[in-house]
């Protein structure tokens, strides 16, 4: 369940931020849904290989070329989810910013034990 609420979380920021930042489209709040379906995945499956490869380069950045591998997974996800699109590496690396700070403020506020 709370898998799903994380879901629909990232999803409505995803779409909220589609209006907020220049250079992302998102067509409805279905394709945001697909999007954080999609950026799940390939968080699970995708990212923690690109971080064993980049161990070396990571450590030397202090764990700034993390940043890089994030904005890497959203121009993926806009070239795997119809009616979702990014202007390039720039707009990718901001929204992936943005959504991670925006998504985790939420739900540590929403999740209070």
């Amino acid at each position: 369940m709370n898998f799903l609420i994380r879901l629909l979380i990232t999803a409505i920021v995803a779409f909220g931020l589609s209006y907020l930042l220049p250079g992302i489209q998102m067509d409805s709040f279905v394709t945001a849904i697909i999007l954080a379906i999609v950026l799940a995945i390939l968080n699970t499956l995708i990212k923690p290989l690109l971080v064993l490869l980049t161990l070396p380069i990571t450590i030397i950045t202090l764990g700034i070329f993390l940043l890089v591998i994030n904005a890497l997974i959203i121009l993926l996800a806009d070239k795997l989810v119809d009616g979702f699109h990014t202007d390039g590496f720039w707009t990718a690396l901001l929204f992936s910013i943005v959504l991670s700070v925006t998504t985790s403020l939420i739900t540590s506020m929403s999740t209070k034990d």
